[in-house]
């Protein structure tokens, strides 16, 4: 199976170079590349930025560090800038953990530094340590209402408050927040990484929370399809479901 001309085309802006018969197993590269970047890559709304900084969040996600250091280099070469790079991975963290975000993080500064860009990067925070709860829930409330909340309020003391003061000031406050990347990308960036997980039951309010974010379901849709190829089907469809039956009256029911 042959290389399509979209696919050729598609690798070469991304990574610099002509792709090349693989010396173990062509077909399967052969396969892989017509899809991702023959099909894939050209189908929905995303730019080329866009696709890559959701291919990173994703590889960060499943911990894929060599695939990821590819598409660090790829997400600057399509005109991502570091900053860019740095804050879908901060993005990741209230959602993988700080260990694994540790992990991509130093896997992109080598790309980095190989790049000559300087480091540390500027800062990009925005909240001091007593404003984290308020500019979080400012965030928050407005995409996921009261229901986290709501529903750990029943937890025995002190988590029952401090679970959804974790959730507020950390995914949000401390995340959120910050500059570069918008909150609509930001949410995308988040439901990516929870579809990757394959944590179904948060699945349904991170559809919703990118769509009232002010993503189109179009672009929703699309930043799902463009990561089928690295997280695989049954991942990638579960979100999919959610969003073509999509309701914008109906309740989140995130934690239920």
């Amino acid at each position: 199976m042959p290389l399509t001309p979209q696919a050729r085309e598609t690798y070469t802006r991304l990574f610099g170079s002509e792709p090349t018969p693989h010396p173990a197993d062509p077909e399967l590269y052969e396969i892989l590349q017509n899809e991702i970047f023959g099909e894939v890559f050209s189908t929905g709304v995303l730019t080329d930025v866009e696709r890559e900084l959701l291919t990173v969040t994703a590889l960060t996600t499943m911990q894929t560090l060599p695939q990821l250091k590819a598409h660090v280099a790829a997400a600057l070469g399509t005109g991502a800038s570091a900053l860019q790079v740095r804050e879908t991975i901060y993005q990741c963290a209230p959602y993988i953990g700080f260990p694994k975000t540790l992990n991509a993080i130093a896997t992109a500064n080598g790309v980095f530094e190989d790049k000559g860009i300087d480091l540390p990067l500027p800062a990009a925070g925005t909240v001091s340590p007593d404003e984290r709860e308020t500019v979080g829930a400012a965030i928050q409330t407005p995409l996921y209402g009261q229901e986290v909340k709501e529903v750990f309020a029943a937890l025995p003391e002190p988590f029952g408050q401090f679970v959804p003061h974790l959730l507020t000031a950390g995914a949000f406050g401390d995340f959120e927040s910050r500059g570069v990347l918008d909150v609509p990308t930001r949410e995308l960036i988040s439901l990516v990484a929870i579809a990757a997980l394959g944590a179904a039951t948060q699945l349904r309010p991170h559809v919703a929370g990118a769509i009232k974010a002010g993503c189109t379901r179009q672009k929703v849709a699309a930043a799902l399809v463009q990561v089928l190829p690295y997280i695989g089907g049954p991942y990638t469809l579960s979100g999919l479901v959610l969003v073509a039956n999509y309701d914008e009256s109906a309740s989140s029911e995130a934690y239920r």
